[in-house]
């Protein structure tokens, strides 16, 4: 018996596409609907018809749609007790740095110790206590959109004072520089000039989008690279980012190493606590060991494949507590095929 799905798509018409080719190519497993979680009458639309699962995109864009989707997701998953996937807790802390931070601390998990300021005299102070550089985020921002590297303190000073005067804490707007491939991206608008109109109105959205009223500021941890482990089902990956210049997120520069297993450890045990099945973890080596940096629930993908293991690509599964490699392409479609399978066998566990 096919899985029913629906597909809760965000304010960014399309976004979803990639659920719609994965769940096309599964047909004989699934069947899927769509409904703009944004709309009105959403849930309305959703208890139309009967479903197994809810497939969720959500939105990373502006503060207000990220709010809205994460109090709807609230609403099916919590209130309403429907199968969400990813799950709502997944979804709470994407592209909500200010909660991942509490979240982080609260489960007592390694990360860079972050403090989140809604007065502005705190934030000074803290600044005056500190070693620079620190590094200032904002609450969305991804491919490091949001990251500053603040290297004095009165950068860092000015910083706070523009999320406190109204003029907002600074995040890049317009295209990332860092991924270089310009004149690609040049050549593909020419002959698409639909989707730079579409990148336009991105770009408008996120300009209108100012933070303001409080900082998130962070301890600048030195690396060369963070590692990305991604874990999909009980499918896991993982690659080096690699800087270019003060940052790895957003730079598409990647390391292929073998991955070190402690570190599938490290993240499993994350995973399998909170029961995430759909999560890319940003994490960084230190002297205090693996700090977790980042949790993204839905995230790019630039190559064909997450992981190359002596130079092919493959996953990892834990078998009876041992790691297993198993060579194939287990990324395709940025790894919404391999979620899309998760999904149905989570519907199937749960009809047993």
């Amino acid at each position: 018996m096919k899985a029913r799905a629906v597909v809760l798509a965000n304010e960014l018409p399309g976004d979803h596409h990639l659920w719609l080719k994965a769940c096309a190519a599964c047909g004989d497993q699934i069947e899927v609907r769509v409904v703009d979680l944004t709309g009105d009458c959403w849930l309305e639309k959703i208890q139309s018809q009967p479903f197994d699962i809810l497939l969720a995109k959500p939105g990373g864009l502006t503060a207000p749609f990220k709010q809205l989707y994460d109090e709807r997701i609230y609403i099916l998953g919590r209130t309403l007790g429907y199968r969400v996937f990813p799950s709502a807790e997944e979804i709470f802390i994407y592209e909500n740095k200010r909660f991942l931070s509490f979240w982080l601390k609260a489960n007592r998990i390694p990360h860079p110790t972050t403090h989140v300021f809604y007065n502005y005299k705190e934030a000074l102070d803290y600044i005056a206590l500190q070693s620079m550089p620190i590094v200032g985020k904002t609450n969305i921002g991804a491919s490091g959109s949001g990251v500053r590297i603040l290297s004095e303190k009165k950068r860092a000073e000015e910083y706070v004072g523009r999320a406190f005067s109204g003029k907002g804490a600074e995040r890049r707007v317009g295209p990332n520089l860092a991924k270089g491939g310009l004149l690609k991206r040049g050549l593909h608008y020419i002959f698409k000039p639909g989707d730079i109109r579409r990148k336009m109105d991105v770009y408008k959205a996120k300009r209108a989008d100012v933070q303001t009223g409080f900082v998130i500021l962070q301890e600048f941890i030195p690396h060369e690279f963070e590692w990305r482990v991604v874990r999909i089902g009980d499918s896991f990956f993982a690659h080096k980012k690699l800087k270019r210049g003060d940052k790895a997120s957003g730079s598409l520069l990647k390391g292929y190493e073998n991955p070190p297993l402690k570190l599938l450890e490290f993240v499993k045990e994350i995973t399998d606590r909170f029961e995430f099945f759909s999560q890319a973890i940003d994490i960084i080596e230190s002297d205090r060991g693996f700090l977790v940096n980042e949790m993204q629930c839905i995230f790019g993908q630039s190559d064909p494949y997450q992981m190359l293991v002596d130079g092919r690509p493959g996953r990892y599964l834990s078998v009876e507590g041992r790691w297993n490699f198993e060579e194939g392409n287990f990324c395709t479609r940025e790894c919404y095929d391999l979620r899309v399978q998760t999904a149905c066998e989570i519907v199937a566990r749960s009809s047993e």
